[in-house]
């Protein structure tokens, strides 16, 4: 088994494929309060705080992913407000049945679509890091 201080493996970007490119991208920004994407080449380029690039990628047919993005309690409740605005309904459940949001591991968490029907989620606790 490796060392984990040797380990040096950090993930670097991910594709998210999006019906409309443009849409989805300044989606991911305004509801994470991102810096606007940039673009490099064929995507559209979303930079998180960790230095992970979500690069939107226009596609006629995506296939919805899960995308989770650890946030701070002021975040949760800023990102809260802005899907409220939008009317978009959020979850406390990945399989979207439970309304709102939820509080495991002492933290807060919720589910919502993105407009090219990937189930994002915000979460202000890791899994298995404490609480109930």
């Amino acid at each position: 088994m490796a060392d984990p201080d040797d380990m040096s493996i950090e993930l670097n970007h991910t594709v998210v494929a999006a019906r409309d490119q443009d849409t989805e991208a300044r989606f991911l920004t305004e509801v994470l309060g991102l810096p606007a994407p940039t673009r490099f080449g064929p995507f559209l380029v979303v930079t998180t705080a960790n230095g992970v690039d979500l690069d939107v990628m226009a596609s006629d047919a995506p296939s919805p992913q899960h995308y989770a993005f650890l946030i701070s309690e002021d975040e949760f409740d800023a990102v809260d407000a802005r899907l409220r605005a939008r009317q978009v309904p959020t979850f406390a459940d990945p399989w979207h049945r439970e309304p709102g949001s939820n509080g495991h591991d002492g933290g807060r968490g919720m589910y919502f679509d993105s407009p090219s029907g990937h189930n994002l989620e915000v979460l202000t606790r890791p899994y298995g890091s404490g609480g109930a």
